[in-house]
């Protein structure tokens, strides 16, 4: 028996006027994704618990098992495992973006844009080297991640710093989440100096010249101490691997002792290479029982409020992920059961995560027979809900965990 889980990051929105009432995910065609739901099982599940944020990491923990009332400790210490940066017992690792910023007349700061034009890794690992050599120190470690997303490795507590993600805030006067930053000395001093050396970078002149939005600043969140995770075979009896773009949910792979894929193409966006990633998956499953398959692009075009670039990115999903991967289980000849959903709704209208239970769709290749429902957000509202997601992951593997 094969366990398969495809994610498709954010893809969960709410009914648009530009739409006819319907949510992407009705616009879009989904044959795949209406054939596994409707000849399976469709289902909601609660993957955020109350009381937290309704991001990816903290839902992804919770679709591979991991209750995060108890393992959940910060969304930065799952990337520096992805990364292979261990953390002392007195570090804390944060997300560190680089963003672009607009420092207005009145004095506030608005944030631009959360992923400084979706940087490339080459231009940002630049960057990211440049502020290790000026700036870093026994206190503060950067290390260079995927595109805009990068790490900063803090020794010492940060008693009462509260940060926010800055995808929560395009657009937006940010002056006070950055005035708390400002409290504490060194991080004061870090972005004073960081805005200018990143401005007068020769990566940052570059892509302005060419219109392009400057890395012109650096943006700390997601902070938090290396948790304390069994393994998904300590669990659940199963091993096998993991393919995302993203070192969150590589980190996350890491911690449930799952084999890590790094595709080659993969983008975290809507030129991601699909193509090398159901392929992996299927190569996994070769030797493996189990495999997780995430694709960030549909929360990447939620949250810059992009209705056709969100409409292609779960069509991609549904065609090139979804399609391939079906029919490489049912060609391989052995009995499988396919999950496929979303970890949260990343909404058009808000151009942020929000809380509430997504659809998720189970189909075992068995028992080919369901509800005859397509996938989408208003045929799952009729569905059982399943009140957190390590219930989702018994279910799929027909199996009681810890």
């Amino acid at each position: 028996m094969k366990y398969v889980i495809l994610i498709g990051d954010g893809m969960g929105d709410l009914p648009l006027a530009e739409l006819d009432g319907k949510t992407p995910m009705e616009a879009a065609r989904t044959p795949a994704m209406d054939r596994v739901s409707g000849a399976g099982e469709l289902l909601r599940v609660r993957t955020v618990p109350e009381g937290y944020p309704p991001g990816s990491d903290v839902a992804n923990l919770s679709l591979l098992g991991y209750r995060p009332e108890t393992y959940y400790t910060g969304r930065a210490p799952l990337e520096a495992a992805s990364m292979g940066v261990a953390l002392a017992d007195d570090e804390l690792a944060v997300r560190c973006n680089l963003v672009t910023t607009r420092q207005e007349a009145n004095g506030a700061l608005t944030m631009v844009d959360y992923s400084a034009g979706h940087i490339s890794t080459g231009e940002a690992r630049e960057l990211i080297t440049m502020l290790q050599a000026e700036l870093g120190s026994g206190q503060l470690r950067f290390y260079p991640g995927v595109s805009y997303r990068h790490l900063l490795v803090h020794r010492g507590a940060l008693a009462g710093l509260a940060t926010v993600p800055p995808h929560d805030h395009t657009g937006r006067d940010v002056s006070s989440y950055w005035q708390a930053y400002r409290k504490f000395p060194h991080l004061r001093e870090l972005l004073e100096k960081a805005g200018p050396l990143l401005a007068a970078h020769p990566v940052n002149t570059a892509r302005q010249a060419r219109g392009a939005n400057p890395a012109n600043n650096i943006w700390l969140w997601g902070e938090g101490k290396a948790p304390a995770m069994e393994t998904l075979a300590q669990r659940f009896g199963v091993t096998g691997g993991l393919i995302s773009a993203v070192d969150l949910l590589k980190g996350l792979g890491v911690y449930g002792g799952l084999e890590i894929v790094n595709v080659p193409g993969a983008t975290g966006y809507l030129d991601t290479n699909y193509e090398g990633k159901a392929q992996a998956a299927l190569d996994i499953l070769r030797h493996h029982g189990f495999v997780f398959v995430h694709v960030e692009a549909p929360d990447e075009a939620g949250h810059q409020g992009l209705i056709k670039e969100k409409i292609q990115a779960i069509e991609d999903f549904d065609q090139r992920i979804v399609l391939p991967i079906l029919a490489g289980l049912e060609k391989a000849g052995t009995h499988f059961r396919l999950a496929i959903g979303m970890d949260h709704y990343t909404p058009i209208a808000k151009r942020t995560h929000i809380d509430r239970p997504v659809p998720m769709a189970i189909y075992d290749s068995r028992r080919p027979q369901g509800c005859g429902l397509a996938f989408n957000e208003q045929n799952a509202e009729q569905s059982p809900l399943l009140d957190n997601g390590q219930l989702f992951m018994e279910r799929l593997l027909e199996r009681q965990g810890k």
